[in-house]
């Protein structure tokens, strides 16, 4: 899933082993540890009142000299704390706030939202990285039946599919074995997400599997190279819905089809928070603000909406 708001740069790069596209995930770095300054200040032994006249002047002069070494240590601390806090906060707030389209509206947020409004719908946090297990669990063949989502897909042996918000490769890996004679890109913005992909693509030898990292505004896929596009449980959490879509729609063949899954909002008894459902009206909604048709509503599933749309042939 679409789990982040930070502005990663999409880009292209040749895969070695396959002559077609691999993103390179890369790794994220961990923020350096800093240990408190050591040599706490301690009174020394006896009692104070009772020091030699020579105790008390070297002690005039070590102690102001140690809390001026742990003044300016403190200060330096500080700095490098405002640093941080400077050079993460402008990049978490521009890709929040960034609107190249004019259709977005500000909110306070609510408890599960990021407080910016697309199209009367408050976009919501995302679920990161560390949901990975979550979107793994074994109830999930169940409650959601995945086998009926790549079904209904009807999808040829040469398709190229794109998983966008692929999150753990949960539908990439069951897709591949659909097109062997496609391919499948998963797009994720995630580099951990990514690792995890790919360390399964290299344990079940996914050949036509290629990993993608794309960005907060743009799957980072070519024009006119895919036919059907795949998004679960992840548009709702996209912070740029009207960038990624057009720039997805870019990325489908003419007649390529979006295969868009949420949970039912209609639905109360669907337990799932209200920020992380979407109504098929709203769908159809947002699909349609970015030339999409609208083709079908398939209610099979237990928990939500299988809706389908379509790029037609005259779209610009």
């Amino acid at each position: 899933m679409l789990q982040s708001d930070h502005p990663l740069q999409p880009f292209w790069r040749p895969y070695p082993d396959s002559g077609v596209s691999d993103a390179d995930a890369g790794s994220s770095s961990a923020a350096a540890s800093r240990s408190d300054p050591p040599g706490s200040l301690r009174p020394p032994a006896g009692d104070g009142s009772r020091k030699s006249p020579g105790t008390l002047e070297r002690a005039g002069r070590v102690v102001p000299a140690l809390l001026l070494a742990v003044a300016l240590l403190a200060v330096g601390c500080g700095a490098d704390a405002r640093t941080d806090a400077s050079a993460a906060g402008p990049r978490t707030a521009a890709a929040d706030t960034a609107d190249t389209s004019g259709v977005y509206t500000r909110v306070s947020p609510s408890r599960n939202g990021i407080g910016k409004v697309y199209m009367g719908r408050e976009i919501s946090k995302v679920m990161g990285h560390r949901g990975a297990a979550w979107l793994e669990r074994a109830a999930r063949d169940e409650k959601e039946r995945p086998d009926l989502v790549v079904d209904s897909m009807n999808l040829a042996l040469g398709d190229v599919v794109a998983d966008i918000g692929a999150g753990t490769g949960y539908f990439t890996f069951r897709i591949a074995p659909r097109v062997p004679e496609g391919r499948v890109f998963a797009v994720d913005i995630q580099p951990e997400m990514l690792d995890k992909m790919r360390a399964r693509k290299q344990r079940e030898g996914r050949d036509n599997v290629t990993l993608v990292r794309g960005s907060i505004t743009d799957p980072s896929l070519p024009s006119d190279s895919v036919d059907a596009a795949l998004m679960v449980d992840a548009y709702h959490e996209f912070s740029h819905p009207r960038e990624m879509m057009q720039n997805l729609a870019d990325a489908l063949v003419p007649g390529g089809r979006v295969y868009l899954v949420e949970y039912r909002k209609e639905d109360p008894s669907v337990p799932i928070k209200r920020l992380h459902k979407m109504s098929e009206a709203q769908a159809k909604k947002e699909m349609k603000a970015v030339g999409l048709d609208w083709v079908a509503t398939r209610d099979m599933l237990p928990r939500q909406h299988f809706l389908v749309f379509e790029k037609p042939a005259d779209h610009s």
